[in-house]
């Protein structure tokens, strides 16, 4: 049975491409596998194998000011999003930079885990010693082929030793191969059409109350490999695949400046590599 249609504004971003981007994507990515962005934990709950479905209110476990409300719970929705004021079924992303939805999203996109991959897992944790709360969508697939698959992660993060209310967020990402599901204009392979976007907003469209990472509703970018790879960056953190918020007194102290490997590091690196499969070519040839 088809899906039914929707309409949805695109927010139409435009990419500088930088020289070597490819090469440090591919290096960078090999990195994230090594650190890990995903944190362990944070499963005790399952939200059962669905398509747009979301879970009813569920406890943080502590306070959070999101831009001078405070919540002590919040909704899982399965499209890679969680919401403050309702559940969210949207499907295709919209525009994070208007909407009038409270809501935190590391990966809004059609997520469909009725097939192959895993279902949504959330609840309680620690993250260096602070109470935290996360929600792991790992290994899910896309509306409606259901694979390739997608990993990644959200984890709230109590700091009110520095303030009533305030708390940081995450966006982790081990593996990102897809980013539309077919409902929103994608191939078989979740490629193209109305491609996923991350970020937050408060839903009033103030100045500052909302943002969205660059690659956002862009096809092909966050993708691994792509031209804003998330695996493959980062965001005030050393881990590739991390982006870190600080919400102090109710708004969001971010910066838009994405790390990136340093591209003199990786050629170093790769000619280093180079250097040793050169070594090893002309041993093998020696010993013949």
């Amino acid at each position: 049975m088809l899906k039914k249609l929707s309409i949805v504004k695109q927010l139409s971003i435009a990419t500088a491409t930088v020289g070597l981007m490819t090469v440090g994507a591919t290096f960078a990515h090999t990195q994230t596998a090594n650190a890990a962005a995903i944190r362990s934990g944070f499963d005790s709950n399952t939200l059962q194998r669905n398509d747009d479905g979301s879970t009813g209110q569920v406890s943080i476990g502590f306070d959070v000011d999101f831009y001078g409300l405070m919540f002590d719970q919040l909704y899982v929705n399965n499209n890679g999003n969680i919401t403050f004021d309702s559940t969210l079924s949207s499907f295709t992303p919209f525009d994070l930079t208007s909407t009038g939805q409270q809501i935190i999203a590391p990966f809004f996109g059609d997520v469909d885990t009725r097939g192959p991959g895993e279902a949504v897992t959330y609840g309680s944790g620690t993250v260096d010693g602070r109470a935290a709360f996360g929600v792991n969508w790992v290994d899910v697939g896309f509306f409606l082929q259901n694979e390739p698959l997608n990993s990644f992660q959200l984890v709230l993060i109590d700091r009110s030793e520095t303030g009533a209310g305030n708390f940081d967020f995450e966006f982790n990402y081990d593996e990102i191969l897809w980013e539309s599901g077919t409902a929103s204009g994608g191939n078989s392979q979740g490629l193209g059409g109305n491609s996923a976007r991350a970020g937050f907003s408060n839903g009033t469209g103030n100045p500052g109350s909302f943002f969205e990472l660059a690659g956002s509703a862009v096809n092909g970018a966050f993708i691994d490999g792509g031209s804003q790879a998330l695996v493959s960056n980062s965001l005030n953190s050393d881990v590739l695949g991390r982006y870190v918020f600080s919400v102090r007194d109710g708004e969001v102290e971010f910066s838009d400046q994405v790390s990136t490997p340093e591209p003199a590091s990786i050629l170093g690196l790769l000619a280093i590599g180079a250097l040793g499969a050169t070594s090893l070519k002309r041993k093998q040839k020696e010993e013949k």
